[in-house]
């Protein structure tokens, strides 16, 4: 998720940046020149793996290197699996013909923006790199307009409602409750000068946004939600 995030923000790929073009053709390890299409090949697609990873540390956007168990990679892992949720989710009311399903690939595209901002600290961002990786209110306010716009439909919540409801419904009950996890990874970072606010709000907005959709889900499917009935002692 952190090498996205940094990709979004405007990284690129490691090595890639300022490589000088060769002036011959590059040869492989047996001595050979590479011709079309394997020059094409070697030139379009860096290895996937970097092995910088390999001793247990990790960069950030701004260039630092810390433990894969610092928190900061902790959120981003939890809003990486968050959006792999929602994108399951999404699959599940895609098959259903729902229309919120582009709804959902948007929340995605704003989660990478999401650990864009995650992955470039407070306290060692320049200048540059808070341009290109800020968060703004405007994401939450639109995840409070599709929420009212559903919850107007929807009949009143009078019990506990299980996840539940049908695949989609129950895809996106999980989602939420990720998120719920996302969001606890996020504001310690938050409350120690790390991360904006607005992505903590983001998330605790969307967390309501994925329990609403659920359930509008299950309506529009005609499937029955199951409620929380305390067992008999």
């Amino acid at each position: 998720m952190w090498r996205r995030a940094a990709v979004a923000a405007g990284r690129g790929l490691r090595g890639m940046a300022g490589r000088a073009a060769s002036p011959t053709p590059p040869v492989s390890p047996h001595g050979l020149c590479l011709h079309s299409p394997e020059r094409a090949a070697a030139e379009r697609a860096p290895r996937i793996y970097t092995r910088t990873g390999d001793s247990g540390f990790s960069s950030t956007f701004t260039g630092e290197r810390r433990p894969k168990g610092d928190r900061i990679f902790e959120a981003l892992g939890a809003t990486d699996e968050l959006s792999s949720a929602i994108g399951l989710a999404g699959e599940f009311s895609s098959e259903k013909g729902h229309t919120f399903v582009g709804q959902l690939h948007k929340v995605q595209c704003m989660l990478q923006d999401v650990g864009s901002n995650l992955a470039t600290p407070l306290s060692s961002a320049r200048e540059a790199h808070l341009k290109r990786t800020s968060f703004s209110e405007k994401p939450v306010l639109e995840l409070e307009q599709w929420i009212d716009s559903y919850s107007e439909q929807l009949p009143p919540l009078r019990a506990f409602i299980l996840p539940s409801g049908g695949r989609s419904s129950a895809a996106l009950h999980f989602s939420r409750a990720v998120c719920r996890r996302a969001e606890r990874c996020v504001v310690p970072l938050v409350q120690a000068g790390e991360a904006d606010p607005n992505v903590a709000k983001y998330l605790n907005r969307l967390s309501d946004y994925l329990f609403v959709l659920a359930r509008y889900a299950a309506m529009k499917e005609g499937k029955e939600e199951k409620i929380y009935i305390k067992p008999e002692p």
